[in-house]
């Protein structure tokens, strides 16, 4: 494998560099990379990865974009809106570098699909905002022997480590035991930086380059955390768990992390057939209330303890979210406090078509 006269002029501040040069630039078009997430971390994290010249880069993520997704996840314009974060990513990244062969999958990494598609690749990239999946991660990437380069942000603060590097650390060393739902917000319910993905996501990128490359201390055993107020970087250490053996995947991540099964999903296409049997409850935040809703009584999770008799009860009641998630822990709650009617989950919230 060589490169081409176009390649070499591309790449040409990487090959002046003596750690780097035709040698190190060979290694990164041979490496295969998986971004699981193109959102806030992942835009930065595959804007490096691809000006950097790795050779096979995949995208898995199946949401489509949003307007409140501009503030920080800069690969995309107005005119992405409403069409699939993947796809999009891919399309712009190809004008940036036409030397790079693009993966999309338009779908969600599941216990069913994630070992089959961790095998492709040599390193795995966490840009994920969910504790389901980066268990699922973390657990598929042990079992596949592949490196994972996690980050993670919240408000002004993010973290970055690396995981199951030469079988070292894993997620579960850091983090053996899941918060409760509602313990941790996500951006959409308390916001983020946009400018701290980018920040986040490039430590990110730089981390994969090291892994290739063999350059630098890799941040395995380590946690990186950065803060941008105050402009602090911290890293911690940590240990392997040799407790902690996974030999198989979990047979349901949302359970883990705490999350009840629905007694009853519908899709929306089964709603739509049947809505007149239904009262129709939201339990996402005002701000995704306003950006697009259907025609439904309105209660934030966090006030649904508090706000629960507002429901009425002269029909079952579907509840849903964006995901689907947290209206399977607003059933919980209505169960809880005694709610009298049938309760039914709408299977994948909106990003089932709802718009």
């Amino acid at each position: 494998m060589n490169l081409s006269v176009e390649e070499e002029e591309q790449y040409r501040r990487h090959l002046l560099l003596n750690e780097i040069g035709l040698e190190g630039q060979l290694k990164l078009k041979q490496a295969k990379v998986l971004v699981v997430g193109a959102g806030g971390l992942g835009c930065p994290i595959l804007q490096y990865l691809t000006a950097a010249g790795i050779g096979t880069i995949g995208i898995a993520d199946d949401d489509d974009v949003e307007q409140s997704n501009l503030q920080r996840q800069i690969l995309y314009t107005y005119k992405d809106i409403k069409e699939n974060k993947a796809k999009s990513a891919a399309k712009r990244l190809q004008l940036l570098n036409p030397f790079i062969k693009f993966d999309v999958y338009k779908t969600r990494l599941t216990k069913e699909n994630v070992l089959d598609l961790f095998k492709k690749y040599d390193i795995i990239v966490d840009g994920t905002d969910n504790f389901p999946t980066r268990y699922l991660i973390n657990d598929a990437a042990v079992i596949t022997n592949k490196p994972v380069v996690f980050g993670s942000i919240f408000k002004f603060e993010g973290q970055v480590s690396v995981f199951n590097y030469k079988n070292g650390t894993t997620y579960r060393c850091l983090y053996p035991t899941a918060p409760r739902p509602n313990e941790v917000a996500n951006c959409s319910e308390i916001g983020v930086l946009g400018v701290l993905a980018g920040i986040i996501g490039s430590i990110q990128a730089n981390e994969v380059l090291k892994i290739i490359l063999g350059l630098g201390s890799i941040l395995s055993g380590k946690l990186l955390t950065f803060n941008a107020l105050s402009m602090k970087q911290l890293t911690f250490s940590f240990e392997k768990n040799t407790s902690i053996s996974i030999k198989s995947l979990d047979d349901d991540y949302l359970v883990l992390c705490g999350i009840p099964k629905a007694t009853k999903e519908i899709s929306f296409q089964e709603y739509k057939e049947q809505s007149s049997n239904f009262n129709v409850l939201d339990v996402r935040t005002y701000i995704e209330r306003n950006e697009s809703h259907i025609a439904s009584i309105h209660i934030p999770l966090d006030e649904l303890s508090q706000r629960h008799h507002e429901i009425p009860k002269d029909k079952s009641l579907l509840v849903f979210c964006k995901s689907g998630v947290r209206s399977k822990l607003a059933i919980e709650i209505l169960q809880n406090n005694g709610f009298g009617k049938e309760l039914v989950n709408l299977k994948k919230g909106l990003l089932s078509g709802v718009s």
